[in-house]
């Protein structure tokens, strides 16, 4: 392993000490890669994953957008609030992996508080 790994790690593990998903107020989880995003809304009281949204999903696959860069991201995050507003979720709590709040990462949750969501 790396050291920008082994650090994203340990900056994740510290965030996952504090920030708890419950069923009222689940967490909204983020990890990226180089040509992917995804997004879990998860309820960690139960241990399951509500609901979901990725780079790699056919109907994104389909648009011919790139997953890898902040445009990706931004539909990534207003599909994730589209899908969680149909499931009766509300307001999450925001993990952002260990990754800094910026780029990627920020025009997710820009893009999911535009679609209602709350956080």
């Amino acid at each position: 392993m790396n050291d920008k790994f082994r650090l994203r790690v340990k900056r994740h593990g510290r965030v996952r000490a504090k920030v708890h998903g419950t069923a009222a107020r689940p967490r909204l989880n983020v990890f990226r890669s180089v040509q992917h995003i995804y997004a879990q809304i998860i309820d960690d009281d139960q241990g399951r994953t509500l609901v979901s949204a990725s780079t790699v999903e056919p109907a994104f696959r389909a648009g011919g957008k790139s997953g890898g860069n902040c445009d990706g991201a931004a539909a990534v995050g207003a599909t994730i609030a589209e899908r969680a507003k149909a499931s009766g979720i509300e307001t999450v709590v925001f993990d952002r992996g260990g990754y800094l709040y910026h780029g990627r990462v920020k025009r997710l949750a820009d893009a999911a508080r535009e679609g209602g969501l709350e956080f």
